[in-house]
């Protein structure tokens, strides 16, 4: 697992409308394996598969606070956003490296689409995390 920076506050850190920003937060607190951190960057009726299968409220917070408990690494480039007024569309290519049984990291590369919108009090938060593996290494 990789450790935050001492000088970081994972909770401080806030989504914006910039994919590039938005990727970076995201990458920041996913590889800090801070999970409640990361969830924190979630809207509260948000769906996630990110655990491998579609969740929301409690059951998505418990599934990424496991999973990230695990010690995941994560890459990620954006290749497309669109924004419209308070939601915007971002498309990532990823690079996901899982412990498997045996310690080593299995690598899994595919496209994630996430949608963030604003929220009233101008917070951008995850709406749709939506990861989809195309190949396994």
């Amino acid at each position: 697992m990789t450790a935050a920076t001492p000088d970081v506050d994972l909770f401080s850190l806030e989504l914006t409308d910039d994919p590039e920003v938005q990727n970076d937060v995201f990458l920041k607190i996913f590889n800090s394996g801070n999970g409640a951190a990361f969830d924190n960057l979630y809207r509260a009726d948000a769906i996630s598969n990110l655990t491998g299968g579609p969740l929301t409220g409690e059951a998505r917070t418990k599934g990424i606070i496991e999973l990230l408990a695990k010690g995941p690494t994560l890459k990620s480039v954006v290749k497309h956003s669109y924004t419209a007024d308070d939601v915007t569309l971002i498309v990532v290519d990823f690079e996901l490296g899982l412990p498997g049984e045996d310690g080593e990291l299995v690598q899994i590369k595919g496209s994630c689409t996430d949608v963030i919108r604003r929220a009233e009090d101008g917070k951008w938060l995850m709406a749709v995390d939506r990861p989809v593996a195309d190949i396994t290494v």
